[in-house]
C-alpha cells in the first residue's frame, strides 16, 4: 500500500512559535515511517515557508526550498519553488502543528479549505469561537455551561473599576497561551495590565478570578464519537499558571505541577469530563481540543479556554492525558490522521 503523504506545518508567527517547532519535533518522532511519508513545512518567524528536512534545531539555515500550499483544488498539495520553477507535491493530508496566532485562529484552516486538502483539527468557524474567549464563553454560556464573569475591554475602550471584584485576570481576548495575561488584585494596577494584555490583542479581557483549582481534559473525534482522556489538575504553589512560558519547561516549571490523573473525587472526574465533552460540542470542535476549565470548592465546573491545537511536547498537557487514559502519541496521531481522511473535503 502506499503511504499517506503527510504535510506537516510547523513554527509560525505567533508568539508561540518556538513551542510549535517543540511539538512538531515530538510529532515527528513519533510518525510511523511505514504509514506515512511526511513532508515538513516550516514557517519562519518573518513568514517565509520552507520545505525542510525536519523540525529539528536550525532547520531555518538548513537545505530549505520554498514552498507554498496550492488554493487551486485540482493541484491539492505544495508547490515547491526551485530556480524559477516549481514542483508539485500533491498531499493527502495536513497536519497543522502551530499554536496561537494564524495556527488556532482559523487562518490556516480558511487556507486549507481553499486548497481542498483534508487536515487534522477543527474547521473555520470553531477555530474562531474557541480563540476569542469571549465568543466562546457566549455560546458556551448559551448551552449551559458556566463561564467566568467577564467584561469585554476593546481597543478604545475602557472600564468601569467600580464595577470590578478585585482580583481580577486581565487577558488578550484572541491569543495563545498565557502570555499577556496578568493577575490584578488592586485597581491602581488595572491600567498597566490591560496595556501590557493590548500587545498581543486589541481585545482585552477582563475577568472575575474563579477560586479554585484548575483541570483540564484532553478530548478526541467528531461529533458524538469522542474519547475523553484523563483529567490532571494543576497543583499552584505561588502566582498563577503561565503555560509555556518557563524558562526551561522540559524541567518542569517553578511554580506548578500538572498530576495525572488528577487528585480529585471520582465524581467530580466525571463531571470534569462531562463538561469538557460538551464545551467540545457546543463549540463545534473535531479532531482534537484541549478543554481548561475550574472545579471550584462546591464541586462546580468552570471554563476557563479552549485550546484546538494544544501543545505535543514531551511535557505538555494534552499528550500525557491521552497517556493516561492509555492513548500513546503515535496513536493519537493515527486517530487523528485517519479522522481527517474520512472527514475529505469541508
Amino acid at each position: 500500500m502506499r503511504r499517506s503523504r503527510l504535510g506537516v506545518i510547523f513554527g509560525g508567527v505567533s508568539e508561540e512559535h518556538f513551542i510549535s517547532v517543540k511539538s512538531a519535533g515530538e510529532v515527528a518522532a513519533h510518525l510511523d515511517d511505514r504509514k506515512y511519508e511526511a513532508f515538513y513545512i516550516g514557517i519562519t518567524q518573518n513568514g517565509a515557508w520552507k520545505l525542510c528536512d525536519g523540525p529539528e534545531s536550525g532547520w531555518e539555515s538548513g537545505p530549505c526550498r520554498s514552498v507554498v500550499l496550492s488554493p487551486d483544488r485540482a493541484t491539492r498539495g505544495m508547490l515547491v519553488l526551485d530556480d524559477g520553477r516549481y514542483e508539485v507535491i500533491e498531499l493527502d493530508v495536513v497536519v497543522p502543528v502551530l499554536h496561537g496566532t494564524f495556527g488556532e485562529d482559523g487562518a490556516i484552516q480558511g487556507l486549507l479549505e481553499l486548497s481542498g486538502i483534508p487536515y487534522v483539527g477543527c474547521d473555520v468557524q470553531s477555530s474562531v469561537l474557541c480563540m476569542d474567549k469571549s465568543l466562546a464563553y457566549i455560546v458556551a454560556g448559551s448551552a449551559g455551561i458556566e463561564t467566568p464573569k467577564y467584561w469585554v475591554v476593546s481597543a478604545i475602550g475602557d472600564i468601569d473599576i467600580e464595577q470590578l471584584e478585585f482580583p481580577v485576570f486581565v487577558k488578550p481576548a484572541r491569543s495563545g497561551s498565557s502570555f499577556g495575561v496578568s493577575k490584578v488584585t488592586r485597581p491602581e494596577d488595572l491600567p498597566g495590565a490591560i496595556e501590557t494584555a493590548r500587545r498581543f490583542d486589541a481585545k482585552v479581557l477582563v475577568e472575575q478570578a474563579v477560586i479554585g483549582s484548575e483541570v483540564g481534559c484532553a478530548v478526541l473525534g467528531n461529533g458524538a464519537e469522542l474519547l475523553v482522556a484523563e483529567v490532571d489538575r494543576i497543583a499552584l504553589s505561588h502566582g498563577f499558571f503561565r503555560i509555556h512560558q518557563e524558562s526551561s519547561p522540559e524541567t518542569g516549571s517553578e511554580n506548578s505541577t500538572p498530576i495525572v490523573p488528577a487528585d480529585i473525587s471520582g465524581e467530580s472526574r466525571a463531571r470534569v469530563q462531562e463538561t469538557a465533552k460538551a464545551v467540545y460540542q457546543a463549540l463545534g470542535c473535531r479532531g482534537l481540543a484541549r478543554v481548561d476549565m475550574f472545579l471550584t470548592d462546591d464541586d462546580e465546573v468552570v471554563l476557563n479556554e479552549v485550546n484546538t491545537l494544544p501543545g505535543l511536547t514531551s511535557y505538555s498537557r494534552y499528550p500525557r492525558m491521552m497517556a493516561a487514559a492509555g492513548l500513546p502519541l503515535a496513536d493519537v496521531i493515527d486517530r487523528l490522521v485517519a479522522l481527517a481522511l474520512e472527514g475529505g473535503d469541508r
